[in-house]
Formats: C-alpha cells, structure tokens, sequence
C-alpha cells in the first residue's frame, strides 16, 4: 500500500514553488499525494523563516503535527523550507518528535529521505543550499488558471534587515529557454494568467547573462498562445529599466501591475538598510514609471520602526504614501532578525512605536484605496472569476489591478449567467465596501 504524503506549505509565493515541486517529485517516486496533511501517514510542513510572526506561525504549524503524531493519526514528520534551514540543530533539539529536518539543499532528495524515516531512521540532511533544484515537474497547489512562475532563486542585495540571503544564498537565474518551456507547459494545462516571481525578479540575468534579462524574458513569454495575462512581483527599484518599463507598456499580456517593495522613504533609513535612494529620487522614479506605463497599478511593501527612525523619518514616510498614493500598499513593523547587520544596530524601536506607526500608514492607505474604490463606481472592469460566496449569494474575482492572496477581490451577481471558474468577464461596478469592490455581470 502506497504512503500517503501531505504537506502544510508557509509564507510567500516562492516558497509555495518550491513545495509544488516537492510534491511533484513525490508522486513521480510513486506516493500517494494527501490534499490534507492531518490524513497522511506523512506530514510535511513547509516553513517560512523570514521573521519573527512567520517563524511562530511555522512552529505552531509543527507542534500541531506533533500533536497528531502522538495521537496516531499521521506516522512521520518531515520540516523542510527557510526554518529548518537556518535552525537546523535548533529545531532538532527543541521538537525531537520531528522525523526529518531538511535543508533546502535536499529538496531533490526528499523521496529518499521519506523512505528512510519510513523505515525507522530519522534523518537531518543539510547538503550545501546551491544544489536546491531551480525547475522540475510542480504538483500546483494554485487553481489551474493561474501560476507563479519562479525565475530566480536567492538574492544578492544584502540589505540589512533581511535573512534571505543567508538563508537561501546568492542571486541564480534559470535560462530563458527553461522558464519559457515551464511556462508553456503551465499555460497547456490550463493557466490564463502567469505571475512571475523571484526574490528580485528585476534583477534576472544579470548573474547568468552578463545582463539584465527580464524584459527578454518577458516578450517571450507573452508570445505564448492562450496565455492572457502576465504579472510582475517583487521588482527592485534599482533595476526597472526604461526597457522593461517600455516592454509593459507596449505587451497587451502584460498586465499594467508592478510590485515593487521600497521599504522607506527617508533617505537616512534607507541608506541604514543598505538600500539605495529618498524620497526625491523614488518620487521622480515613481513619475517616470506612471509616465512610460499609463495606468500602471503600483503596489509597494514598506517597514516602520527600523533602528534609529525618528519622528522626522516617520514623517516623511507618512507624506511620501500620502504624495504617491499607491494603488496597493503593505506596511510592516520591523522585525529584529538574529544574524543580520541591522539586529545588532543602536537605537532599536520598541514593538509598541513600530506597531503604532503600521497601523497609521495603513489606515492611510486603506483611506486611499477607497478613494480609488470609489473612484471605480459605474465602470467596466474584466474580471478573472474565481469563486462562489454562498453568504453573499454572488460570484467573485479579480481584476488585472490585482494580485492573488495579497490584493482586493470584485463580488459581483450574474442574473442567472452563470460564469465558470477561470472565466474572464465583464463588470460593471456599483460600490466599494472596504476596499472590495461591488458590481453586477454585464
């Protein structure tokens, strides 16, 4: 009888790659796959260590499996992702009842490692973190008429808050020719919209091409038939190039979306992070993108209380989200990560300043975001339907303006015609409600 395997997969996108192909490498070594890890002989949790909420979330994860175990309803424990990579021993030493502790170094590996522990052994394997599979076959854990598309793996930015490059090493691009053949694949088994994806997804190629390659990349993909839209993530302000800004301008596919995490504003935290710029040149970049890409929809990611940020600093965070008015908008408060140069700086920020100052600049954001909302009242909109409220009695989905998981959803009714899952349509909109919008199917 074949082990049932299931997996509990944390974090980002990225991550969520990472354990589609784990899965996938499963099946092809002939276990049987579990939708629902508390129901499998083996439990794979894979985790997200990025900071301090995310690593609490994926020890809870563990310690509910360990749960399970003890009661006899799964076998095995197996920890893989960006956790068990940086706290090996750790993790090891404080849940001894974990079956495998794995690198993501292994995950080509995972098969055997499974059938190990299945045979009593327990098993931490840590080979070195480049030897991490960039491509193979993906059990998708998406619907099937959207996929990410990882195009890179690690970062070579260094700023100072972050973990990843430790975690997960320095910058390495797959070759066009693969990403494109994984992308037709996806599109032939049913995916419309391709969000591509990497740490820095701007910088692709420059390691493996002596350049940057994304726009490349880019215009290959949207030549691919059936495939409707492309969307970008986590774009580094240093690397949008006028050739990439002049590819989403130009590419129907493409959607006009771009996220691009600038972290602050002021330039004296900015250059604390070890990240380049200040307001004044990410205004002026901000212009220029709207300028080159009409209608862009910008999305950003920002931290409040990173050591030594004043009142001043905050300030001028606060009127820098209040001058661009992003479309879409994350804030976080700084998470103090061991290991990394800005854990070690003076004037750290107590949880309660840096919480306070979140919540400020997203209640900003959230004022903006119905503004735009609003703003939307009596237009068409084409919409990606992605699902049934049975409460609300009506259909819901997405716009080109936003990205799964992260952004707002459109609720509409469709006066008895009915839409199927992964069918673009038309709205028109009647109401913003928190940020969502509201309409009826044209």
């Amino acid at each position: 009888m074949a082990v049932r395997v299931g997996m509990v997969s944390l974090g980002c996108a990225k991550n969520q790659v990472d354990g589609e192909m784990l899965m996938a490498s499963l099946k092809n070594a002939g276990y049987e796959l579990s939708d629902d890890a508390a129901l499998a002989d083996v439990a794979i949790i894979n985790t997200c260590g990025f900071i301090e909420s995310a690593k609490a979330e994926s020890i809870e994860e563990i310690l509910e499996l360990v749960t399970l175990k003890k009661e006899g309803r799964i076998k095995k424990i197996v920890v893989t992702g960006c956790l068990s990579q940086r706290y090996q021993q750790e993790i090891r030493k404080e849940i001894p009842e974990v079956d495998a502790v794995v690198g993501i170094g292994a995950n080509g590996e995972i098969a055997e490692i499974i059938g190990k522990i299945m045979e009593g052994e327990t098993q931490d394997v840590f080979p070195e973190k480049e030897k991490m599979p960039l491509c193979g076959d993906r059990e998708l854990s998406t619907p099937s008429y959207f996929a990410y598309l990882k195009i890179a793996e690690g970062c070579d930015n260094r700023c100072t808050y972050c973990a990843i490059p430790l975690i997960r090493g320095g910058y390495r691009s797959r070759t066009i020719e693969n990403i494109v053949e994984e992308a037709q694949k996806l599109v032939d088994d049913g995916a419309k919209e391709l969000i591509v994806i990497a740490q820095d997804t701007s910088r692709y190629g420059l390691d493996l091409y002596g350049e940057l390659k994304l726009p490349e990349l880019l215009r290959q993909l949207c030549r691919i038939e059936k495939l409707r839209w492309v969307r970008l993530l986590y774009c580094y302000p240093d690397t949008v190039t006028d050739e990439l800004l002049d590819v989403m301008a130009s590419e129907e596919k493409i959607v006009k979306y771009i996220d691009l995490p600038l972290q602050h504003a002021s330039g004296r935290v900015l250059k604390a992070m070890n990240r380049r710029g200040d307001k004044e040149s990410l205004l002026k970049l901000i212009a220029h993108m709207r300028e080159k890409v009409p209608g862009l929809i910008l999305r950003t990611t920002l931290i409040t209380g990173f050591p030594g940020e004043t009142e001043e600093d905050f300030t001028e965070l606060s009127e820098f989200v209040q001058e661009v008015r992003f479309d879409r908008l994350g804030c976080f408060a700084y998470s103090q990560e061991e290991d990394t140069p800005a854990a070690l700086l003076p004037d750290q920020i107590d949880e309660e300043t840096k919480n306070r100052r979140a919540e400020i600049i997203m209640e900003q954001q959230m004022e903006i975001m119905q503004q735009k909302g609003e703003a939307m009242i009596g237009k068409a909109v084409t919409v990606l339907t992605e699902g049934f409220d049975r409460y609300a009695e009506c259909y819901f989905g997405r716009t080109a303006a936003d990205s799964p998981d992260i952004d707002g959803k459109v609720f509409f009714t469709a006066q008895g015609n009915k839409p199927y899952f992964g069918q673009f349509v038309k709205v028109r909109i009647e109401d913003c409600m928190d940020c969502d919008l509201t309409g009826e199917r044209i």
